[in-house]
């Protein structure tokens, strides 16, 4: 399944992290819209941007990405957590998202996306 022309909206706030997920994104043909370092800047960025699905680093500069997860699920935009800890640091009322482990490998983001993405659950391969 292709992810050509996807729109990713990153949130990770390791610059060397971010930059491998942005090589990563662009082999699977996706386009980068914005990328934040911190929940302030992903708050503000994921009211007024759009995109397709967003990648939530759980823990960005020591505060919990739980308010932009909210924010992403009011505005009905699908999204996956990343982390390197597992699905006990997601937040309670999230843990039903993808969750993309760190250090990322490109077939795991690959498929996490297609997993968050609705539109594109219904024609996965088996």
């Amino acid at each position: 399944m292709s992810l050509i022309g996807t729109r990713v909206f990153i949130a990770e706030d390791e610059a060397l992290v971010l930059m491998t997920l942005e090589d990563s994104l662009a082999a699977l043909g996706c386009e980068v819209v914005a990328s934040v370092l911190n929940v302030d800047d992903a708050l503000t960025k994921g009211v007024t941007l759009a995109f397709d699905v967003a990648i939530l680093d759980v823990n960005l500069a020591g505060r919990s990405v739980a308010p932009v997860a909210d924010l992403l699920a009011q505005r009905g935009i699908p999204f996956v957590f990343a982390s390197g800890y597992g699905p006990s640091g997601l937040p309670p009322q999230h843990r039903d998202r993808p969750l993309l482990a760190k250090p990322y490998v490109i077939s795991e983001l690959h498929t996490a996306l297609r997993q968050a993405l609705p539109h594109q659950a219904s024609t996965l391969d088996p």
